[in-house]
């Protein structure tokens, strides 16, 4: 399915985001679970968490960035499917 057809992303509730010097961090606050990311994960997850969508991160990772849009988009995609699996981030309405 493209990234156009898909229902928009968003953090799950009770996930909060903090950066740091080397990157990010996620934090559930339910159960103290945290997530480490680098500087590229963090402007991902940013952008999820402002109501953005992928294709806005690939066009922030290109902006900043020397990478080519095909490994961009790759990253990006790979990424937002593991915080899908680990329930991070939710597709749509879904809790």
């Amino acid at each position: 399915m493209s990234q156009q057809l898909q229902p928009p992303l968003r953090l799950r509730k009770g996930i909060a985001v903090t950066t740091t010097e080397y990157g990010g961090v996620l934090l559930d606050e339910k159960d103290g679970t945290y997530w480490q990311l680098n500087e590229c994960g963090t402007l991902v997850v940013t952008a999820i968490s402002e109501g953005r969508s992928p294709a806005d991160a690939v066009e922030r990772l290109l902006a900043e960035y020397d990478v080519e849009r095909a490994e961009a988009e790759a990253d990006v995609a790979e990424l937002t499917d593991q915080l899908v699996k680990a329930r991070i981030v939710v597709r749509g309405g879904a809790r």
